[in-house]
């Protein structure tokens, strides 16, 4: 008789009811004359922006949504119209696009910025999107300047310099004086507290469900999976329906792990995936896996919030402190060397057969050194690397047929190698 499974799916359908009320009270804000804050997923600072009441809208977000729900082609064409290079990044193309069309994302009408709050983490581009919107919605813009990290230290990879580390804080006050202004309310020290406390805790179970991927089979794909199951811990970060989501998720995962129960039917093969998912092409991107029994154990782009997975984690002891060490430790915001040791220790905690790059045309934050990344884990480090190339939500770089001709022929070299090794221990 099979188990009777209490938890599965059961996290999928409570994010999707989550989302759809915090949306829901982002489109009514302007009836109901409640301030609206944009910012970037990397680096943000949610729990400051929802201590003064703001709704929050993330456009990368929107953008992905667009991808996802093959929305993105006539929005990229509307941007290059007014001007945009076919180089610009597809997110910013794809907003531009967005707002001079109405603003209506797949998720529903999005409402003007009282405040645009650009968290400069990692991407240049985040400053010269941020002023095009602040140019086309006349509103003020605040840049929060994170200090890129540099080696220091690897054996401590999320540990920034205090130097960076006061700067930042510096800043947070700033816009905690400029938040005051604008909406007319005290800072409140106390609340702020009780919601880094719950961004603790979800940071410690969305670590732990990562972390899970150790078993075998993994009962998570790291990568496929879990672009999804990332959501909560950015865009409602610090709220109590973010608490119980990845209470509710953790559970999942632990009965998944408790019945042997993974992504595919048989994992095969063990990767660790580097760069941003195509989302137009998602499924299809996925399914060239699958067919492999691929499995990803660990992925960079689920950090691009912040690097809890490496020990980095909101501190309601330390408010501010925190918050800007989770501001430093976005994944963009590390330089190549602190990137390539983190992917080999994946790769080797996770005991991962290889390296999967997806890189990106259009997002320098991440393409930017891949390639030297590639040489260096398969000539250096002797471990394979399959490199494959498309785009965030343009569709004209996905070719399907190239990137699955790459993906069969790589995995087909893997397993024969692999059956290789292991004629020669018997």
């Amino acid at each position: 008789m099979p188990p009777d499974f209490r938890f599965q799916g059961a996290g999928r359908h409570l994010q999707k009811d989550m989302l759809g009320d915090w949306f829901r009270a982002l489109e009514g804000a302007p009836q109901a004359g409640e301030p609206v804050a944009y910012q970037m997923i990397g680096g943000n600072v949610a729990e400051l922006l929802r201590n003064f009441g703001y709704h929050l809208v993330f456009p990368e977000v929107n953008a992905l949504q667009c991808g996802i729900k093959h929305a993105s082609a006539d929005l990229l064409l509307k941007a290059e119209d007014l001007g945009y290079s076919p180089d610009v990044c597809g997110y910013v193309k794809n907003d531009i696009g967005l707002l001079h069309s109405g603003n209506v994302s797949p998720m529903g009408k999005l409402p003007p910025p009282s405040l645009l709050v650009c968290t400069y983490s990692g991407c240049r581009t985040y400053i010269k999107w941020f002023e095009a919107l602040a140019e086309y919605y006349q509103a003020p813009l605040f840049v929060l300047d994170v200090p890129y990290r540099r080696v220091s230290d690897l054996s401590d990879l999320a540990k920034p310099r205090e130097e960076d580390i006061a700067y930042v804080v510096a800043q947070l006050e700033e816009l905690i004086t400029v938040c005051e202004r604008q909406t007319g309310r005290r800072f409140d020290m106390d609340r702020l507290r009780e919601d880094l406390a719950r961004s603790q805790e979800a940071e410690d179970l969305w670590a732990g469900i990562m972390d899970a991927a150790r078993h075998r089979p993994s009962p998570i794909d790291a990568y496929f999976e879990a672009v999804f199951f990332m959501a909560p811990i950015n865009v409602l970060r610090g709220s109590e329906a973010c608490l119980r989501y990845y209470r509710q998720t953790w559970a999942e995962i632990q009965e998944r792990v408790e019945f042997g129960l993974g992504p595919v039917p048989e994992e095969r093969v063990r990767v660790v995936i580097e760069g941003p998912p195509p989302w137009m092409r998602f499924r299809d991107f996925w399914d060239m896996f699958k067919a492999w029994g691929v499995v990803a154990v660990a992925s960079t782009y689920v950090h691009v919030g912040g690097l809890y997975q490496a020990g980095v984690r909101h501190d309601p002891l330390r408010p501010l402190e925190s918050m800007a060490e989770v501001c430093s430790n976005a994944y963009c915001n590390w330089n190549l060397e602190l990137r390539a040791e983190l992917l080999h220790r994946w790769v080797r905690d996770f005991q991962a057969d290889a390296l999967v790059i997806h890189s990106v045309k259009s997002c320098r934050s991440f393409s930017v050194g891949q390639a030297d990344t590639r040489e260096h884990f398969t000539k250096d480090l002797g471990i394979p690397t399959l490199f494959v190339e498309s785009d965030l939500v343009d569709g004209r770089y996905f070719s399907a047929a190239q990137i699955k001709n790459r993906v069969d022929a790589f995995f087909e070299r893997l397993a024969h190698k692999k059956l290789v090794e292991a004629g020669g221990a018997a």
